[in-house]
């Protein structure tokens, strides 16, 4: 029987990260297929980036099950207001938290924008629990580093017309997604700019991976050139699209199948 385009969101199943909070976790598909952990990016959520894009029919239809998450600060996970509680480490702790409790590694990792940021140190730090990782839109350099914080906070305090385009967008993408805390959203993306001024990847993966980024995406470069360092990598363009439009592109959904496809293959 084929899942529908567009499937029924599960209730979620909560999973605690190491501080306390509810992390709220979805799954579709057989319980013995392989697993796609699916990641999704800043002001979004499951639904968002992989359900309502078709992803996860795909996946599905496919053979694989999908296991989803609404990363902290979004979709029906806690959303705490303090920046320190959005650092990259916790982040991946919350991935590695799921895992633990699914025991479902190694695990495909899908991930778009932070979620492919949080992919990409995943898979670097917990090699032995990703086999390979199709990463989207990924960013280089500091997640979210062209926030202007200020205006986004003056916005959320008294309206105050945000100006700087780099932040409307943002602030658009925020308001589109039913649900979304702006405080929350704003205080991760200072949570991002914890540590270093200019602070790098760390290592590589070196597993299997797969980069894609759209052709219009003001991050294409970026995303090319981090390509480039991967040792097992390859690098997908993904034409005529920006960064909020990519993830459901058919020539991302078809790359990033055909890529996962080969998991079960080998």
């Amino acid at each position: 029987m084929q899942t529908p385009l567009i499937p029924e969101m599960p209730k979620p199943q909560y999973v605690m990260s190491q501080e306390g909070f509810r992390l709220a976790t979805y799954t579709w598909g057989d319980e013995d297929a392989p697993v796609v952990l699916a990641v999704h990016g800043f002001a979004s959520s499951a639904q968002d980036n992989w359900v309502n894009t078709g992803w996860v029919s795909r996946l599905v239809n496919a053979g694989f099950r999908v296991l989803a998450v609404d990363q902290r600060g979004h979709g029906q996970s806690e959303k705490p207001h303090d920046a320190e509680d959005y650092t990259m480490p916790s982040l991946v702790a919350d991935v590695e938290a799921i895992l633990d409790v699914y025991m479902v590694d190694p695990v495909l990792y899908l991930g778009y924008s932070l979620g492919a940021r949080v992919g990409w140190h995943v898979a670097a730090e917990l090699s032995n629990r990703v086999e390979r990782a199709v990463l989207g839109g990924i960013p280089d350099g500091r997640p979210l580093g062209r926030l202007d914080l200020d205006q986004a906070r003056a916005y959320i305090a008294d309206g105050t017309p945000v100006t700087d385009p780099a932040t409307q967008n943002y602030v658009r993408l925020a308001e589109r997604v039913e649900g979304n805390d702006l405080r929350a959203l704003v205080a991760l993306a200072q949570g991002m700019r914890f540590g270093d001024e200019n602070p790098d990847m760390g290592d590589a993966p070196q597993q299997p991976t797969l980069v894609a980024a759209g052709t219009d995406d003001s991050i294409f470069e970026d995303a090319r050139y981090l390509a480039s360092l991967l040792t097992d990598g390859s690098f997908v363009e993904i034409p005529k699209r920006h960064h909020f439009n990519a993830p459901g592109a058919r020539q991302f959904k078809d790359a990033g199948l055909d890529f996962l496809r080969r998991a079960i293959d080998d």
